[in-house]
């Protein structure tokens, strides 16, 4: 059972005893009031285990999987036996940054909340795009894109809608999760930079 199939299972688990114990929802859920000034650090990385509701989860669920599988090839043929290791570092580490702003902007308003994985999944899907720039990503599993593309479209849009903040999407999660998967290969191995100049050029 590999790294990306463990993450799944915890995750669904945990977001289907959310559906059914609201005390639980609403004790894991991302506040920033609660953090900051209650110290309630945890919930910076336990309301990714949340969601909203079936097709919340099963959306993130699905790319997770989708693109998570995919990264750990790489990570495997990059950083060989640490790859399950490097790939946790990631998806933890990007729920943390891609909470970061959330928590800052909202350190003061107690009735801000968030949940879901996103901002972490968005960094699997764009550490993909750095080792794959030109490989296609599909809108809705029909219209085909190049990931650079789709890439600058989805930063694009995330950072609008953030600035916008007329919806209940975690927009600033997307974003900051999205720029930190795009950075993190050079993080571990700077060297990387060399291949995804090439393939981007390619």
């Amino acid at each position: 059972m590999n790294i990306v199939v463990i993450i799944s299972i915890i995750t669904i688990i945990v977001s289907i005893m959310g559906f059914r114990q609201e005390g639980l929802f609403y004790k894991l859920q991302l506040n920033p009031f609660l953090i900051v000034h209650k110290k309630e650090y945890y919930r910076i990385l336990t309301h990714s285990l949340l969601h909203a509701d079936w097709a919340h989860l099963i959306i993130n669920m699905i790319v997770f999987f989708s693109f998570g599988d995919g990264l750990l090839q790489y990570f495997e043929i990059y950083f060989g036996e640490l790859a399950s290791v490097i790939f946790l570092l990631l998806y933890v580490s990007a729920i943390i940054i891609s909470s970061i702003y959330s928590i800052i902007k909202n350190k003061d308003n107690s009735n801000y909340n968030a949940i879901g994985a996103s901002g972490a999944v968005s960094a699997i899907l764009f550490a993909n795009i750095f080792f794959a720039p030109w490989n296609k990503i599909y809108f809705y599993g029909v219209i085909g894109v190049p990931g650079i593309l789709f890439g600058a479209i989805y930063l694009g849009y995330s950072y609008y809608m953030g600035k916008k903040g007329q919806d209940n999407i975690g927009h600033d999660a997307h974003f900051w999760g999205a720029v930190f998967g795009l950075i993190f290969p050079l993080l571990v191995q700077p060297s990387l930079i060399h291949h995804f100049i090439n393939n981007l050029l390619g």
